[in-house]
Order: structure tokens, then sequence, then C-alpha cells
């Protein structure tokens, strides 16, 4: 039987396992013990009423969008609002900050955590709509300085942790969305200023939804680098840990990605950043 063949033919908790110990090998196993415990949470205050708890791993990833000569910032999925938080407590005071959910309940609690989340003077320079993310740049063309693209993803930390999602599981779903991805991604490079960055993220394992996206808007667009993931903004100031600990990550072929088997817990979190080139 063809690999191919082969791999169409997983589905449920068998054939989760399967794919992934095929993907990482004698890895799978500490990896996967790893994805069943509890995220490396850590407290995001931003200065308004409450602090944000996300991953730690989400974190490394949204400091390392570069931010200083950003004007015009874009969440492109950008609920439930963690990175958002982060956006904007990092962007500079004449900047502003969109950010788009599509799907309305999603865009409800993106709401409710600027609001509680935030001081009036960062959230009043948001503005949280609701549309397609992959259909935007129909009517925005090159208005961004920096874009951050967390995308759907298998989120395969959540799969394991829910039985009726791991028994429905198939590669078929990697694929559909692998797609999706390209899609929003494409959309958000046609968004992005000249000389501005964008950073997507998902928090999935596979190259197919990291990796591979990313080789397939460097391979259609010749103004597209990649660039370091350093982190570009200091973070002390909000976040309950120094930059110096915020997780480490093990370096792709596009990107980097937090895996918590070596990171204390943290992601999966992949991340690549790009820049486009400037127009001479």
């Amino acid at each position: 039987m063809k690999q191919s063949q082969k791999k169409q033919k997983l589905s449920g908790a068998a054939g989760f396992e399967q794919y992934y110990s095929d993907l990482f090998g004698d890895r799978w196993q500490s990896l996967k013990a790893a994805l069943q415990t509890e995220p490396d949470y850590v407290a995001w205050k931003a200065g308004g009423a409450e602090p944000y708890f996300l991953d730690s791993g989400s974190v490394r990833a949204a400091v390392t969008l570069p931010l200083s000569s950003a004007h015009h910032i874009l969440d492109l999925c950008a609920a439930p609002g963690g990175k958002t938080l982060v956006l904007a407590s990092c962007m500079n005071e004449d900047a502003d900050l969109l950010s788009n959910e599509r799907s309305a309940d999603r865009k409800n609690r993106l709401v409710k955590v600027c609001d509680s989340c935030l001081p009036e003077g960062k959230r009043s320079r948001i503005t949280v709509t609701c549309h397609d993310g992959a259909k935007m740049c129909l009517s925005q063309t090159e208005c961004f300085d920096a874009i951050l693209l967390d995308a759907p993803c298998s989120s395969e930390r959540h799969v394991l942790a829910d039985q009726k999602y791991l028994a429905e599981w198939s590669p078929s779903r990697i694929k559909t969305l692998s797609v999706a991805q390209w899609a929003l991604l494409s959309s958000a490079w046609r968004m992005l200023s000249p000389g501005g960055y964008l950073l997507y993220s998902t928090c999935a394992l596979s190259p197919e939804e990291n990796d591979m996206v990313v080789a397939r808007l460097v391979k259609k667009f010749s103004d597209a680098q990649i660039c370091e993931p350093a982190i570009s903004s200091d973070c002390t100031p909000w976040c309950a840990l120094p930059s110096s600990d915020l997780p480490a990550y093990e370096k792709t072929e596009y990107g980097a990605h937090v895996l918590p088997d070596t990171a204390g817990g943290a992601g999966p979190l992949y991340f690549s950043l790009l820049q486009k080139s400037s127009k001479i």
C-alpha cells in the first residue's frame, strides 16, 4: 500500500497515534505525555481591571512581531484575545490595532477580553471586527504595517483532551485546515504594506500546517523574506516572566516551534516571521 493511501485510512484515536508516531518517532510518547499536562500559563497584565492568562509559548510568538515602526496593526484571527493584548501592550502610543474574528460568538468574547483587560487609553485604539479574514484583502490592500495571523489549526493538545474530537480525527482534517490557512496567509500578505512584518503562527504539530504553508507563500511571492524570530519588544513590564525566561524554541526550515516536552509545558506553538520587501 502506498504511503499516501495508508495515511488516508488512518482515523480516530488509533489513527491519531499512528500519524504522530510516524511524524515524531521515538519522541512521540514524551511529547504526547507533555501535551496531556497543564499548559505553561502566565499572566499578561495589560493595565486593565483583570490579567489575562495565556500559554507562555503564545507570548513568545507574539513578542516576535516588530512594532516599533508600525502605525496600523492587524490581528487577523484574534479571538479569544491573548495575542491582541500583547500587541496592544507593546504598540506605540500613536498606533492603532484592528482585531478581527470571523465567528460572531468568538468576536463577542474578544470584545469582553479587551474591555476587561485593557485600560481605556489602549482600548480606545482597538477596533474589533467580524469578517472572513481570507476575503478582507478584496477591500484592503497593503494598508497594515504589522500583521499577526494566529491561524485556526488542528490544536492537538485539545484533541487529546476530548474523546469526541479524538474519535473524529483524520488526516483529512489537517489537509482541510492547511487549505484554509493558506487562504488566510495569502490574504494577510496582500494586506501587508511594503517593508512591513507578518507573523504566522499555529498551535499545531504537523509541518503541513506550519512550515509547508509558509513555504508556499515564499514560493508564490518573491517579495517575502524569512526573518530570525528574535524578541522585538521587551515584555518585562507586562508579563509575569522576564523575556529571558520565555520558553525556548526549536528551529524549523521557515520558523520556530515551541514544543511542551522541551519547553516546560509551553506550546505547542509554531511561528514564522516574514517581511515584505520595500518597493524601489
